[in-house]
């Protein structure tokens, strides 16, 4: 007998509606993926893997591309002045602000306020203050929305990153993009409905594969990490000796075997492995064409910045989160690490702020120009941001900001 797919412990549940808005309220979560697929894409069909078939409301967006900044950016000095925090520099933070807020470390410390060397500018119609870290996305303001008003529960990076991605801070849950592939299905049968690449050192924070994994639903719904430099994913070339027509009668024969014993039990996990397999086949071809920059114009990579030309780079994973688009790929990943500054910030966000401005902007301009911004989704954010407090000493040129739950941009 058949099973149709399931979601484990949904279907006994015992919860309350408002038990139920609890636990789904806040990150990615249950309520939350309800909330997205009704604004992301689809028809009256969204394809073979998708359970979603309506739409309440007429969807104007079809993907998601999130540019996870791993560590942690500080707010102060990108997308939210606080000039009192100048005029008050150095001097104790006031009690009646902080008692009661959970650091991570600067438990014990002296609390001492922290302005910034940044200098802030009004951007756009708006008039959205941006710091001059950000000299190429202050042009493209008119295209942005920023919420000065995040929150999260985690003040550790793995709980942080954990709860951005899946709702919850505990490992376990779908990841975002895979209840988007879940829900709302793939538009292109030759590649998966979610990627993730990663750009950028890791600081002691490495970014783990459960960060896009599918959780308790069924794994074709996982995200596949495009590995760059190097083999883009792993064991996708035939083996040596191995010619295309061969792996092809293999990979039928297997089919074979699965499908009977699909039809035997019943477990979905089997659908899953044969599909699976099918998409690795034909991947072969998509993704060495999907990689291959060499047919962008040379207008392309002055968009994006020289560093485009260099795979494994933040700006080069950013063209190929464009080209992800440009084929249909639901959810696309990008982790930038290095963002943790605990010291040295000044130095370290001119750093990571030059890696970042001119592809996010460049990136952008290259989907609005394509007709692909009216319905792509870009999200730029980290797991939290900085304290208005210094850590280590606010009046020397090493010092840096802690972990800050609260108002984050």
């Amino acid at each position: 007998m058949k099973h149709p797919p399931s979601i484990p412990g949904l279907e006994a549940s015992s919860w309350t509606r408002r038990a139920f808005l609890q636990r789904g309220a806040f990150g990615f979560g249950a309520l939350g993926f309800l909330q997205a697929a009704e604004a992301l894409a689809g028809a009256a069909s969204i394809g073979p893997l998708g359970v979603m078939k309506e739409f309440h409301v007429p969807p104007r967006a079809k993907r998601v591309i999130f540019l996870f900044m791993g560590g942690g950016p500080s707010q102060f000095e990108t997308f939210d002045p606080k000039p009192k925090l100048n005029k008050l520099w150095g001097k104790p933070m006031p009690s009646s602000l902080t008692k009661g807020e959970r650091v991570a470390q600067l438990q014990g410390s002296p609390l001492v306020i922290l302005g910034t060397h940044r200098k802030f500018a009004k951007c756009g119609k708006a008039g959205v203050e941006v710091s001059d870290l950000l000299p190429h996305m202050r042009k493209v303001m008119d295209e942005v929305t920023v919420i000065r008003s995040m929150q999260t529960d985690a003040i550790n990076h793995d709980p942080g990153v954990t709860f951005m991605q899946t709702g919850h801070q505990l490992p376990g849950r779908p990841a975002m993009g895979a209840w988007l592939s879940y829900g709302l299905g793939s538009e292109n049968k030759n590649l998966p409905a979610y990627m993730a690449l990663l750009s950028g050192q890791g600081q002691d924070q490495n970014v783990k594969a459960r960060y896009w994994t599918s959780g308790f639903l069924p794994t074709i719904h996982q995200g596949v990490q495009l590995r760059s430099p190097g083999e883009p994913v792993f064991y996708l070339d035939n083996p040596a000796g191995m010619d295309s027509a061969t792996r092809r009668r293999i990979l039928d024969s297997v089919r074979e075997l699965n499908q009977s014993r699909l039809e035997t039990v019943g477990d979905p996990e089997i659908a899953t492995r044969i599909a699976q397999y099918e998409m690795a086949y034909r991947m072969q071809t998509s993704v060495p064409e999907l990689t291959d920059l060499s047919r962008e114009p040379k207008s392309v990579f002055e968009l994006y910045g020289d560093e485009a030309r260099k795979p494994g780079t933040f700006a080069a994973n950013c063209l190929l989160a464009r080209r992800l688009a440009e084929r249909g790929v639901r959810f696309i990943q990008l982790y930038h690490r290095g963002w943790d500054h605990h010291d040295g910030i000044q130095g370290r966000m001119i750093q990571e702020c030059k890696k970042v401005d001119q592809p996010c902007a460049g990136l952008l301009r290259d989907l609005k120009q394509r007709g692909l911004l009216k319905d792509t989704l870009v999200v730029w954010t980290g797991e939290f941001g900085r304290t208005p407090m210094a850590q280590g000493d606010a009046k020397s040129e090493n010092y840096g900001r802690d972990h800050q739950m609260r108002a984050f941009t």
